[in-house]
């Protein structure tokens, strides 16, 4: 299995763009995976300068209704009409940020791409082909970033916090090896991760995602506590992981400092063979 990073916050490489969202292409034994399709048009620029055809993918995924991750899914249904794009039917809905200065922003995807031919609705637990499973049936709650505060929907006249059920996340099994990729884990990697065990009956080989652990409008990293108690659940299995975008730099290093060698951040240009 190949995975590419074709956009996330950061670049190494003077020849490639970045910005704050996320695009990977994962190339199993049988398909060419398109997860997430960052904010814009950079990720199908940046795919032609690494060599990854796009036109080649037969399977999309938005991993939740955020512009960051889905901002160039209307582009991708414009240069690819053959993949079939699995979303979840509530990602189509509105979502909003709460600003510093207290302003309300929307941050939702186009609603009309739920309408494309091409555009298949999820829920629950989804089977999309063996060995690649979707699944949004996260129902634990232990050590939730508070950077998900200011992420809102609409309730009646008012706005709540979002309680993410337009996530979903891939967990993809080939050779023998348990593999969980997620967007942003919203809902708390250690929940996620719990439940992509349950669903493969066993541990996983790697994890592969943000983690949710800044907020991006400002920087700030996620308290202490919850970091430690992530790294502490993270490092209670021989995982080996790999993060990059919404998990931030300084909770990166935080993690490293207790992980080690079984994590590194990935940037945009970034190449696993696994």
């Amino acid at each position: 299995m190949v995975i590419e990073v074709l956009v996330e916050n950061r670049t190494s490489s003077p020849d490639l763009s970045c910005e704050h969202g996320l695009s990977l292409y994962i190339e199993t034994q049988k398909h060419k995976i398109l997860f997430d399709m960052g904010g814009s048009t950079i990720f199908l620029d940046n795919a032609s300068k690494m060599g990854v055809d796009l036109s080649l993918v037969d399977i999309g995924i938005l991993s939740h209704g955020h512009s960051d991750h889905g901002g160039g899914l209307p582009v991708f249904l414009d240069f690819n009409k053959k993949a079939s794009i699995y979303i979840h039917e509530k990602a189509g809905e509105k979502h909003y940020a709460r600003r510093e200065d207290a302003k309300i922003a929307e941050i939702g995807i186009l609603p009309q791409v739920m309408k494309a031919p091409k555009v298949i609705c999820t829920r629950g637990d989804w089977q999309v082909d063996d060995g690649i499973l979707l699944f949004s049936t996260v129902d634990k709650k232990q050590l939730c970033s508070k950077a998900n505060d200011v992420l809102l929907c609409k309730k009646d006249a008012g706005y709540v916090k979002d309680p993410f059920e337009h996530e979903q996340n891939l967990l993809l099994t080939e050779n023998g090896k348990n593999i969980l990729v997620t967007g942003c884990a919203h809902r708390g990697i250690v929940n996620i991760m719990a439940r992509a065990m349950e669903l493969a009956g066993g541990p996983l080989d790697v994890v592969l995602g943000g983690f949710h652990l800044s907020i991006p409008s400002t920087g700030k990293c996620e308290a202490d506590d919850i970091i430690n108690g992530v790294a502490e659940y993270l490092n209670s299995y021989e995982t080996k992981y790999y993060t990059f975008h919404c998990t931030g730099i300084e909770a990166y290093k935080k993690l490293k400092l207790v992980l080690g060698d079984k994590i590194s951040y990935l940037e945009t240009g970034n190449k696993l063979e696994l």
